[in-house]
């Protein structure tokens, strides 16, 4: 199974972080992966930057509508994320448990990916997809 663990900070927790040596961060967050990779569980994972704002596009609408991002009206950020491939949720629950993460509004989200096996296999997209898969070398 493949879950995603999502970052999330407030901006308490930047401003915490403000005056952490970047270099630790990097290190901290490099052993953590290493961990992740050596067990075999870690897929992938990125960073988000913090300066580039990015955009939402709303589609509420009948016209999508793009904005200023992420999410105003909300202090949580969504700021980085991995993807695992563990034998269960409560497999993904305890390496987020191990994440270097700590501080004030610092959260994990944790949620399982869909794969295409899960979809109905007769439906023309679904096919058209695993092919897509297969010739990207991602299946």
């Amino acid at each position: 199974m493949k879950f995603m663990l999502i970052m999330r900070a407030t901006d308490e927790t930047m401003a915490a972080f403000e005056n952490v040596d970047f270099n630790e961060v990097i290190a901290v967050m490099g052993r953590f992966n290493e961990e992740m990779i050596n067990a075999g569980v870690m897929v992938g994972g990125e960073g988000l930057d913090p300066q580039d704002p990015g955009v939402v596009v709303d589609y509420s609408g009948e016209t999508p509508v793009v904005s200023d991002g992420p999410y105003g009206e909300t202090k949580e950020l969504f700021n980085g994320f991995w993807m695992l491939e563990v034998a269960s949720k409560e497999e993904a629950v305890e390496w987020a448990k191990r994440a270097p993460l700590q501080g004030p509004g610092s959260k994990m989200e944790i949620r399982r990916v869909t794969g295409v096996d899960e979809f109905p296999q007769d439906n023309e997209w679904v096919q058209k997809e695993k092919v897509w898969r297969e010739q990207l070398g991602t299946a």
